[in-house]
């Protein structure tokens, strides 16, 4: 598969540079930065969250786990993991459980931790189990400039 469509065209319609990472088959995003031989704080997982609002995106890296007393708390409301249908009506594009970190790409609000913005490269699923997308973490940056920051994150 490669790259989602739709993740492929928002980094090209946005003017990021970006790389395609192949790797083994690898079912989370800490597998995959082992199988691709990158720090795991240097991936950023997604995980789709469902609440009173609707869908957002949270990502973190893959070395890390949500704190959601936290999360709730800078978000003001109620939020919890969106179930595998939800998901993947959300990115009809992606293979189940690939779901990429730019939630803006499909329309969602995202909320980052800011544990990412300090990492000089970042990586993150690119739609399949296959591949990740690479780009520089000033581009991270500017992908995320609309999306709420915030200390969401505990150590696995």
């Amino acid at each position: 598969m490669g790259i989602a469509i739709t993740l492929a065209q928002y980094l090209v319609n946005g003017g990021i540079e970006f790389e395609l990472v192949p790797h083994p088959h690898a079912q989370t995003a800490s597998a995959s930065a082992a199988a691709s031989q990158v720090p795991a704080e240097s991936v950023a997982k997604a995980v789709v969250l469902k609440g009173g609002s609707g869908f957002m995106l949270a990502v973190l890296p893959a070395s890390r786990h949500i704190q959601f007393d936290e999360l709730r708390r800078l978000l003001g409301n109620e939020v919890d993991i969106a179930n595998e249908e939800q998901v993947e009506t959300l990115f009809i594009d992606c293979e189940p459980g690939a779901v990429p970190a730019l939630g803006a790409a499909y329309g969602l609000k995202v909320i980052v931790d800011d544990s990412l913005t300090r990492q000089p490269d970042i990586y993150f699923e690119g739609g399949d189990h296959t591949n990740l997308v690479h780009v520089s973490g000033l581009s991270f940056q500017k992908l995320m400039a609309e999306a709420r920051h915030g200390r969401v994150t505990g150590l696995i």
